[in-house]
């Protein structure tokens, strides 16, 4: 269903890529995590607990802008997202980042259930005959399957597949199930994970072997119902990515070199990371068409068909969709909003929204006078669990540990809190709070008792809604439309996506990204990404924003096609 990690059901990876035969037999770490694996003769196990407890103290060593790479892993272990495993390209998924995806799972299953679409789960594993039954699609997948063909001491006689992505899983059931028009429209959906055999270089969240999602199976009688679906399920995805983690997309539709093995057509929503410059692909809901109808034999009698006397029913292939939306979203999310003092979670999505740090307390202050304030910090919290944001409680926590407030900061800073509240005698006499918000990190405010039910919900908003804003500004500024092919490799070079007026041709897209590399005699390409070409991204929805093309007179920007352009389309280097 996805054709990237994210691609409607084919795909962690970019298929394609993932050809190339590169192996990857390590798990990258973070190099200080590398340098005391090395100095100790402990398990691996219990080495990298022991380094990641004494990680946490120091913080990010690494700035952003310096090192992205390494800067990201250390963000993602020391803000307490991932672990590794012994399995390399699969990862631990830790208390918040669950707790960010259920919170993921729960917006989006109250939106497709409203839709008429149920829950469901098939098994992991498929039979070779079931993946060979569509030629087109296995192709898109055959370099990622994994195969089991041992049942304990016993070897199968058939080997089993992992599922990859569930539409040949699925199928066959949907041909049995499907007996009669009155049986659609059929609308499935599970929570799984899905296992994908990269060959690139495995990275947390963006590209695993193994990875959970969601993914939508849906069949109708018509295709202006199944049409009408794909763009439901887009506007979704999209929610997703801005309404929850405060994250901006371009809605648009895959050129025929990208879009999912075996569909009609792919639609999807791509993002953007600033400071590597790269499009992202974020979901993908694909229509496709009756191709696997007419694999599978999905059929039912055409209830709006003229039928003579004697003659059966006319028989017509249903039309199918897929969908999915898997936990690359969150990698998107850390890359965008985090900084070199940790994470940065968008309130909404945050497990703890608000994190209350006694202050001012020393070695003067009088038992008596530190339990008076831990009392009235439990009020605090009381005040703040009837306040409302989103339609629920406000997530509060307090650090009542015996670490210093400073320590303390730095913590909840790494973590990504959104929002800190400072409370010790001084603020007791004044009645207020002080106040530091996640995103804006330096500032300061205070906040009045009386008024912390009314005002702590809209800060929290506030945040959210600026951490979208200033991404949204961030993204909108590095989309240069280009209209001389001169221009484009410096815009790539320059960390941005290309809008360019193209003929949509899969052949002038495999010279483009040939063209954009570094190996070609003349360019300068950016030094840290010497061999990689742009790809097209998407076919924006949005067309009338770009100035500048004519359909049937505007030629393609590439400089060896001869065709005219249709679209303009967004190229870039990507995930």
């Amino acid at each position: 269903m996805m054709a990237d990690q994210t691609a409607g059901t084919a795909g962690e990876g970019d298929v394609a890529a993932s050809k190339s035969g590169q192996t990857s037999n390590s798990v990258q770490k973070p190099k200080a995590q590398k340098a005391a694996q090395k100095k100790t003769d402990a398990p691996k196990q219990g080495a990298g607990k022991k380094k990641m407890e004494g990680a946490a103290l120091i913080g990010i060593d690494v700035a952003k802008e310096d090192d992205f790479s390494e800067w990201y892993q250390q963000v993602i272990l020391k803000g307490g997202m991932i672990e590794f495993s012994d399995v390399p390209g699969c990862y631990i998924f830790l208390e918040e980042t669950m707790n960010i995806w259920e919170n993921i799972r729960t917006f989006f299953t109250t939106r497709i259930a409203a839709m008429g679409v149920k829950s469901c789960y098939f098994p992991m594993f498929i039979t070779e005959d079931a993946l060979n039954r569509e030629k087109e699609h296995l192709e898109g997948f055959a370099a990622e399957v994994a195969w089991v063909d041992r049942g304990g001491k016993t070897k199968l006689q058939k080997p089993l597949a992992i599922r990859p992505t569930s539409e040949t899983a699925m199928y066959d059931y949907y041909s049995k199930r499907i007996r009669s028009h009155r049986d659609l429209p059929l609308k499935l959906n599970q929570w799984n994970n899905v296992v994908r055999w990269e060959f690139k270089h495995p990275q947390p969240f963006l590209r695993s072997r193994e990875f959970l999602w969601q993914e939508g199976h849906t069949a109708h009688l018509r295709k202006a119902q199944a049409e009408e679906e794909v763009m439901q399920i887009l506007d979704h995805y999209a929610a997703i990515y801005e309404d929850l983690l405060a994250v901006p997309m371009v809605k648009g539709r895959k050129t025929k070199n990208e879009q999912f093995a075996g569909a009609d057509y792919t639609t999807t929503v791509e993002g953007f990371i600033p400071a590597t410059g790269r499009g992202i692909q974020g979901g993908t809901s694909h229509c496709l068409g009756q191709n696997f109808a007419k694999m599978f034999n999905i059929v039912v009698e055409d209830p709006d068909a003229e039928r003579k006397e004697g003659q059966q029913s006319e028989k017509v292939h249903v039309w199918q969709n897929s969908w999915g939306f898997t936990t690359r979203s969150i990698g998107v999310m850390i890359m965008i909003h985090s900084d070199n003092k940790g994470l940065v979670l968008p309130p909404r999505i945050s497990e703890t929204q608000v994190i209350i740090v006694p202050v001012g307390i020393t070695a003067k202050t009088t038992p008596e006078a530190e339990k008076q304030l831990y009392k009235e910090i439990d009020a605090l919290v009381e005040v703040l669990k009837d306040a409302q944001v989103w339609g629920e409680r406000v997530r509060v926590q307090v650090d009542d540990g015996k670490e210093s407030p400073g320590y303390k900061f730095n913590k909840w800073e790494l973590k990504g809190c959104p929002l800190r509240l400072e409370f010790g005698p001084k603020d007791s006499e004044k009645h207020q709070v002080t106040y530091s918000r996640r995103d804006k990190p330096g500032e300061k405010g205070t906040i009045q008792i009386s008024e912390l039910e009314a005002q702590i919900p809209e800060i929290l908003q506030t945040i959210q809604k600026e951490l979208l804003a200033k991404a949204s500004e961030e993204y909108a500024s590095h989309r240069k439309t280009i209209t001389s092919w001169s221009d484009f490799v410096p815009a790539l070079n320059a960390k941005n996506v290309c809008i360019i007026p193209h003929c949509l041709e899969g052949d002038c897209e495999d010279q483009i990204k040939e063209l954009s590399k570094g190996n070609v005699e003349g360019q300068e390409v950016d030094e840290k990404a010497p061999s990689m070409g742009a790809k097209s991204l998407c076919i924006p929805f949005e067309q009338d924003v770009y100035k500048g093309l004519t359909v049937g007179e505007t030629k393609c920007l590439n400089p060896q096609c001869e065709k005219k352009a249709e679209k303009w389309v967004m190229f870039g280097r990507s995930y």
